[in-house]
Parts: structure tokens; sequence; C-alpha cells
């Protein structure tokens, strides 16, 4: 920029600026008018950014060349900015301009909004893991008892574990069949991963398909967006599928070719995802009863039992009764704000004795309970709670009482192994005549030493 007297030339053109010398005032300091040729007054509001140490006639000709300067340097930006205006294309150079670089504007447009979306899954994975992780009520932090039943539950886990070999867990429920899950997840080489869980049975069977491998918008009434399945959530992890028996039909052939091979596709969409997460099934029915009654399909089933695991239920585990009695005492006391010194020995013996078919999770529930209404620093137990099933004096009747009841399980069960031929699964087999589910029926011949094979035909 060149300038001569009230002139000056910016890129070519001659422009005139302001003559500084007619602004008489000027705002300043909180919009008070000061007149230019009078010194600031040391003292007064206007002057604080001016005075340090120093006396204000000294500032007052700098503060006006300064704001000289302000002035010279706003003229000359509007004059650029009307000089761009001047040269600015006019609209149907604009028209051509757009034309002419409207698929690289789109592209970029596209590519923009991809990576959104990219950004907006990842960010939905992490956030519904994350608040899977912080929702989850666990039974108990870790697996505890030290019974020979979990030991050998655990020594399965320790061995599957590193494996990516399809887990089926078994058992009754409220017998722990997610914590042993985790358990496996987390002695895998996939514990940095998601564990994204999944109840088959509390999700409508219209809706599990979408639960799992997820939907794209317009796919159905009501999708009106993408939304990501559970697969995808645990893509890397594993997932665990509970009470896998209640499956529908469709969504079993679905599972089955994702085990198969190893990809999946969303409800609407025409693509193919590669899946690569590790399956671990539960449930507390009897499946090959559900596939001889044409419920479950029997190449899912052998596809889902790689490496059945077994959890036995609580009344086959009752030396750790007193350890997780302890444990969830102290738990809920902590989370109560209760101090609790000790445990009536009536009340262990009534917890040790009492059947639980509700497992560790009723027992969990029952201390819990009894923690609400404790008054004192000595835990105790409600008889009435635990009554039905609880002798009514002594612990050598409480004994008399399991004796008795073991007797009458083995004739049951040895008449049903009688009435079926030593046969324990399908149609005919003892379990479909007893009731429960087949796992729970073998669990009880190990554990009551009954030898099925004498009843073979």
């Amino acid at each position: 920029m060149k300038r001569t007297d009230g002139v000056g030339v910016i890129a070519g053109r001659t422009v005139a600026y302001p003559d500084v010398s007619r602004l008489r005032r000027f705002s300043y300091a909180g919009h008070q008018l000061l007149e230019t040729d009078q010194p600031l007054k040391e003292g007064s509001s206007a002057t604080t950014t001016l005075l340090i140490d120093d006396p204000a006639e000294e500032h007052s000709d700098g503060g006006f060349d300064n704001f000289e300067r302000v002035v010279e340097i706003r003229a000359a930006l509007l004059e650029i900015l009307e000089l761009v205006r001047a040269v600015a294309p006019t609209d149907s150079a604009m028209v051509r301009f757009n034309v002419t670089n409207e698929r690289e504007a789109r592209l970029a447009l596209e590519t923009a909004f991809q990576q959104i979306e990219v950004l907006k899954d990842q960010l939905y994975k992490e956030n519904l893991a994350l608040r899977d992780e912080v929702d989850r009520v666990s039974m108990f932090e870790e697996v505890v008892g030290a019974s020979p039943a979990l030991r050998a539950v655990l020594s399965r886990v320790s061995k599957v574990a590193p494996t990516d070999s399809t887990v089926l867990l078994t058992g009754e429920t409220g017998t722990g069949r997610e914590l042993i899950a985790r358990a496996v997840h987390k002695r895998s080489q996939r514990s940095s991963h998601a564990f994204v869980s999944v109840n088959c049975a509390a999700i409508p069977h219209d809706l599990i398909a979408s639960e799992l491998f997820g939907h794209e918008k317009g796919a159905f009434t009501g999708a009106v967006q993408r939304r990501l399945g559970r697969f995808e959530l645990a893509e890397g992890g594993t997932i665990f599928l509970d009470e896998i028996g209640d499956l529908p039909a469709v969504t079993q052939i679905a599972l089955l070719r994702v085990l198969q091979e190893h990809e999946f596709g969303r409800i609407g969409g025409n693509r193919s995802i590669p899946s690569d997460v590790r399956v671990i099934a539960a449930t507390n029915r009897d499946l090959e009863a559900a596939i001889a009654a044409g419920s479950f399909r029997s190449d899912l089933f052998y596809r889902l039992n790689v490496f059945p695991i077994e959890v036995p239920p609580l009344r086959e585990r009752r030396e750790d009764i007193p350890i997780l009695a302890e444990h969830f005492i102290d738990h809920h006391a902590r989370k109560a704000g209760k101090n609790i010194r000790g445990v009536n020995k009536k009340s262990m013996e009534l917890l040790q004795s009492y059947l639980w078919p509700g497992n560790i999770r009723e027992l969990q529930n029952v201390i819990e309970r009894s923690l609400i209404v404790c008054e004192t620093e000595d835990f105790s137990v409600d008889e009435s709670w635990l009554s039905p099933q609880f002798p009514a004096k002594g612990s050598n009747n409480a004994l008399d009482f399991t004796e008795r009841l073991a007797a009458q399980e083995i004739d049951m069960i040895e008449a049903a192994l009688r009435e079926s031929g030593g046969q324990v699964s399908g149609p005919s087999g003892a379990a479909t005549k007893l009731g429960p589910p087949r796992s729970t029926v073998e669990s009880k011949i190990r554990s009551l030493k009954i030898e099925k094979n004498r009843f073979k035909t």
C-alpha cells in the first residue's frame, strides 16, 4: 500500500483516506466522550489502561497517534473489502463455477458424511458396551467358592478360555452361568475387547434378529435409522447368548450361518458383514429334548456344543454357602452403611440346610433382605423365609431330612431310568418323564452315584 496526502493506492486502485484531523471526539473507556486536544487526567476511569507510573501528559499525544493509526487501518480494510466485492464473480460466474465443481463438492460431502457415520457407529459401540458394563449387576465380582463341584467347573474354564472354541453352558437358573461366561472371556485373548450379553428369552421373537444382527433404515415399520446389532458391537470380543433354547427357528438359521461362515447380514441389507466374535451360549433347557420335539435345530446344537460346561446348582455346592454368605453380607452391608461383626450360628445352619431352588440368586436376595431389616451387628435370617423346605428341629433332623430326600430322588430317577431303558434324553427318556432338563437329571445321576447303564435294555 502506497500513500500520499489523503490518497492511497491499493492493488492498482487509487483510494481516498478519511481526514483524521477532522475527528474532534471519539469513544473511549466505556463510551465516555473525550476531547482529543485535552490531556487525560490521572485518576479518571478513562486513564486506567494508559497510566501506570508516568504522568498523563506524556501519553495524551501518543494515545491520539494510536487512535489515528487504528482509523487508517480500518479505512484500508474497508477499501480492500470493497475491492474484493468489485472483482467478485457475478451470479452467472458462480453458477458456472458450481456446475464445474459440483462433482468434487458432492464427493467431498459424501466422504464427510461417511466419516461421520463411521465415527457415530464407533461411538455407539463404545457407549453401548460401556453402558452394558456400568448397568450390569453381577451376582458377585469374582467366582467365590472352593467346593469340588466348583473347582471342576473352573478347571474346564481354564482349559477352554485360551481357545476360540464355542462354549455351551448348561445349568439351572440362578447358578451363575453369565459369571462363568465372563470368566471365560476374561481369561481369553479377547479380554481387551467387548463382552456383550444378550438374554434371548427377554426379547420379543419378532425383534431378536434385529437385536442380534442389526437392521438398515426402512427395513421394517419403525426402523427410522440404521442400527448396529450385538454381533457388530462384540466384534473382536465375546457375545454371550443366554437362554439360547428360546431362540426362534428363523433366527436359529441366521445364528448357524454366523457360526459356520463367520458372517451375517443386517435386516434389510444386501451385503454380508464379516464377524470375528466368540460365541458362548447358555440354557437351562434340555436341548436334546427340544431337538426331539422339533423346536431346536440339531445342526445348531452341534455347532454350539463344542465345549459343554455344566454349572452345578447351589445344593450341590453346600461347602460354598458359608463363603458366599459372608461375601454377600460384606458387599450389601457396605452398600447399606451397616457394620456386621458376625453371623448368627443358627442362621448359618439354616442357610446350609435349605435346598435353594433359586440357587445363588436366591441366596443373595435373602441376605440382602435380611440386612435391610437387621438392627444389630449380629446377622440373622428370618426362619419363615426358608421354612417350607427346612425341618423344624435340630441339625440331626436336618441331616435325616436330607438323606430322606436323597433316597426319594434316587428312587424316582431309577424308576424313570427303568421305564426308559437307561435312556436319559429324548422324548421317551428319563428326563422327559421326570420333568427337569436333561442336564439336571444327568447331574443328579452323577451326584447320587446312580449307575444308569444297568437299566439299559
